[in-house]
C-alpha cells in the first residue's frame, strides 16, 4: 500500500476536523464521572447471589449471564489482572468492541460511568462500580510467546484460555474479541508508548458490570504482558453473579453520554 505524505497544513485541518467532532460529542457528557468506588469492598447481600465462582491464578472460566444481573469482579486474595471477553447468547456473531467502545466515549480510560458496546453499537456492560478506573482496552492479554519471553515455558496465558473456553462454546479462535484487561494499570506516556502504572491498583480493588443483554461470557486470570514482576504468580479471583435489580430511569450508565444513550435505544430496538 503507498504511504500518502500530507503536509502540515493537512494535517492541522485534519486535527481541527477531529477536535470539533469530539467537542460536539462531548457536549452531552457528564461535567465528571464519579468518584471511585469505596474501599473496602462492601458485603454483598447473600439473597442476590446465583452463583460464586474462584478462578484460580493461570486458569479461565466462562458463564452465560441473563440481561440485568451483576458481575461482581474482586481481588480478594492479592492482585490479579482478569481479562474477559463476551458474546450474545442470541447471537454469537456479535461480540465486544472495544476500540467502537473507546471511539464512542472519547476515552480510553473505561471506569464508574462508562459502558462497554459491542460491534453492533448495542451495551454489553454498564460499569456500575469500580474502585480501581485501572483497566487496559488497548493491549489485550497475554500469549504463549508474551510469557515464554518473560517467564520461560510452562505456565497458562490468555490467548489459549480464551481458544479453550470459546471452543467449549462451540466457537473457533477467530470468533473472539480483543479482550479488556480489569486491574491492569496501563497509560499511554507523552511518548505514545504503554506504561504500566503501578501506584494505582488498590488492595481489594473490585469492578461491578452490569449485563445489558443475554451474554456468554469468558474470564482469564493469567499476568497482564506489561505486569512488571518477575515471578508467574497471579492470586485466585472472586466472581460473584448477582441476580436481577431495578434500573432508575436517571441510571448515569444510560443517560452519561449521547453515544450511551443510542447504544441502549439500539438494545430496546433489539428487543421489540
Amino acid at each position: 500500500m503507498q504511504h500518502v505524505r500530507r503536509s502540515q497544513e493537512e494535517i492541522a485541518a485534519n486535527r481541527a476536523r477531529y477536535e470539533d467532532h469530539q467537542r460536539k460529542g462531548l457536549e452531552f457528557a457528564p461535567k465528571a464521572l464519579p468518584t471511585p468506588s469505596p474501599l473496602p469492598a462492601p458485603p454483598i447481600d447473600a439473597t442476590l447471589i446465583v452463583h460464586q465462582e474462584i478462578i484460580p491464578g493461570g486458569w479461565y472460566w466462562s458463564t452465560r449471564i441473563k440481561r440485568g444481573e451483576t458481575l461482581r469482579v474482586a481481588q480478594e486474595q492479592g492482585f490479579s489482572t482478569v481479562s474477559l471477553v463476551a458474546w450474545s447468547a442470541v447471537d454469537t456473531s456479535e461480540r465486544l468492541n472495544l476500540p467502537d467502545t473507546v471511539k464512542m466515549q472519547w476515552t480510553t480510560a473505561l471506569s464508574k460511568g462508562r459502558v462497554i458496546f459491542s460491534d453492533m453499537g448495542r451495551v454489553m456492560f454498564s460499569i456500575t462500580e469500580d474502585s480501581s478506573g485501572a483497566h487496559d482496552c488497548l493491549m489485550g492479554g497475554s500469549t504463549a510467546a508474551s510469557n515464554l519471553a518473560k517467564y520461560g515455558e510452562g505456565t497458562r496465558n490468555s490467548r489459549d484460555n480464551f481458544i479453550k473456553l470459546a471452543t467449549k462454546a462451540g466457537l473457533d479462535k477467530r470468533d473472539i474479541p480483543a479482550a479488556l484487561a480489569l486491574f491492569a494499570p496501563v497509560r499511554v506516556d507523552a511518548n505514545g508508548k504503554f506504561a504500566w502504572k503501578s501506584e494505582l491498583p488498590h488492595e481489594g480493588d473490585y469492578v461491578e458490570l452490569r449485563a445489558e443483554m443475554e451474554m456468554i461470557m469468558g474470564f482469564s486470570n493469567c499476568p497482564h504482558p506489561l505486569d512488571p514482576s518477575p515471578v508467574y504468580a497471579p492470586k485466585p479471583v472472586t466472581v460473584t453473579r448477582l441476580s436481577v435489580r431495578p434500573v432508575a430511569d436517571d441510571d448515569l450508565c444510560r443517560t452519561a453520554t449521547a453515544e450511551a444513550v443510542r447504544g441502549f435505544e439500539n438494545n430496546a430496538s433489539a428487543t421489540l
